[in-house]
């Protein structure tokens, strides 16, 4: 049909159609909850494009009524995509964890910038458990978790970061008032600078209302203004104190645009992330080198060889840079865990050949451990192999086998034999390991 001589019911649910379109990848990417302002404004849009829809005469055409139709399946669809982003188990686990993270910046942090004493132990330690259970979340590959996961992540870290600098940083400042007349104007800032960083944490935490960005960040740049204005020409001392004071109003700043950078550069989306691609290159030759150990005929003639280049695909791992993403870091650090993981399987296929070389009389407890051992390293193959979830009946009987042989090793008895001991404690310790590992990789965990 000629585009002149499209009917108008037609031409109009084009143009619904292409308003709706216009704002999917908001539906899409949408991170927030349901009483998110940006959350009312796209259900009303989309809303409002259902009953203009709705309002379309069909004049009982049957293409107009399918066009119709289609429209606003697709409209319902975004709508019910905006609903289910804003309330995912996930979604809501996420806000969860940021309110406790809220609770304790309220309870330790905003009255240490009133005068409260120092950043104690328990807050460092909560927080940090608080940015572990968050990379933890899984976003089965969703944008809207990625980027709620990220956000929140961003704006804990920032909190993290801002108090580890200031904790870090305390200089034998400020320097006295009779040095120069401008010190006493530098210390007027530096003061105000550190109740910026206090009202700052609050409004990244969202737990002041009294304020907002903007506003912090018209007050830190007219204090900036207020040290360039500052005549401090032949004295190195009060000009590196002035420094300083500039260097921490930027970090401040820089931590004021945290939400406008993770918005605009899709760092939520870790797939194509340099040091994520370094890890997955590493996972990659770690596999290649498993399933050539695990399907040899012969695999004692690529112990050595492995082992040296297991070892180095570990110093590969530790170059990777965390760009100060948790994400990153945990991605780094099960890496680490599946390379050292079959560095184990194969110092205990070469233990156990050894063994075999050399027959001598044992004490029949560390006999017993031996036997653990070997039934470990067959069992460690197959969990090596294991690719499932917790689900899988696979999973629930190796980690049966596991925990057998863990009893069996709390009934050897070592009648008091030191080498014995240290031996089962030994076998004991990998057998746990094992069974992390089972866990780890049955976790479907990603970033």
């Amino acid at each position: 049909m000629e585009m002149g001589n499209q009917h108008p019911s037609i031409s109009r649910l084009q143009e619904i159609q292409k308003e709706v379109k216009s704002i999917e990848q908001q539906v899409i990417g949408f991170s927030g909850l349901s009483d998110d302002k940006n959350y009312k404004k796209l259900e009303r849009v989309l809303t409002k494009q259902l009953f203009e829809i709705d309002s379309v005469d069909t004049e009982g055409k049957g293409d107009i009524q399918q066009a119709r139709k289609r429209a606003a399946q697709e409209t319902e669809h975004l709508l019910k995509e905006l609903e289910q982003n804003a309330n995912h188990p996930h979604r809501i686990e996420i806000q969860n964890i940021f309110t406790e993270a809220q609770s304790l910046v309220k309870e330790k942090i905003v009255p240490l910038y009133s005068g409260g004493n120092c950043v104690t132990d328990e807050f460092e330690e909560g927080i940090q458990d608080i940015i572990l259970r968050l990379t933890h979340v899984k976003t089965g590959g969703k944008i809207s978790l990625r980027k709620a996961r990220y956000h929140t992540l961003t704006k804990i870290c920032a909190v993290q970061e801002i108090i580890e600098d200031c904790m870090k940083k305390q200089p034998s400042l400020p320097l006295s008032e009779d040095a120069h007349p401008s010190v006493a104007k530098i210390n007027s800032v530096m003061c105000e600078v550190n109740k910026a960083r206090g009202t700052l944490i609050a409004l990244l935490m969202g737990v002041n209302s009294n304020e907002t960005c903007k506003h912090l960040s018209c007050v830190l740049s007219g204090l900036m203004a207020d040290l360039d204005a500052l005549d401090v020409c032949g004295h190195t001392e009060i000009r590196n104190y002035r420094k300083e004071v500039v260097e921490d109003i930027n970090q401040l700043l820089r931590y004021l645009d945290l939400e406008e950078e993770a918005d605009t550069t899709h760092a939520f989306d870790l797939g194509q992330n340099h040091s994520i691609l370094k890890i997955e290159k590493v996972l990659k030759r770690m596999r290649e080198i498993k399933n050539e150990l695990l399907q040899a005929q012969n695999p004692s003639e690529l112990y050595l060889s492995s082992k040296t280049e297991l070892q180095g695909l570990i110093g590969q791992l530790d170059e990777v840079s965390l760009e100060k993403n948790p994400c990153i870091r945990e991605a780094r650090r099960r890496a680490v865990i599946e390379v050292q993981t079959l560095i184990t399987y194969v110092d205990l296929k070469e233990a156990l050949e050894k063994r075999k070389l050399f027959v001598c009389e044992e004490h029949p407890s560390h006999k017993a451990v031996w036997n653990v051992l070997g039934n470990l390293s067959e069992i460690q193959g197959e969990v090596l192999s294991f690719d499932g979830s917790r689900n899988d009946k696979n999973y629930i009987r190796l980690e049966e086998l596991l925990t057998k042989q863990l009893l069996a090793l709390d009934a050897v008895d070592p009648q008091g034999e030191e080498k014995c001991k240290a031996a089962r404690k030994q076998a004991v310790k990998l057998a746990q390991n094992i069974l992390s590992y089972l866990d780890l990789k049955s976790d479907e965990w990603e970033y």
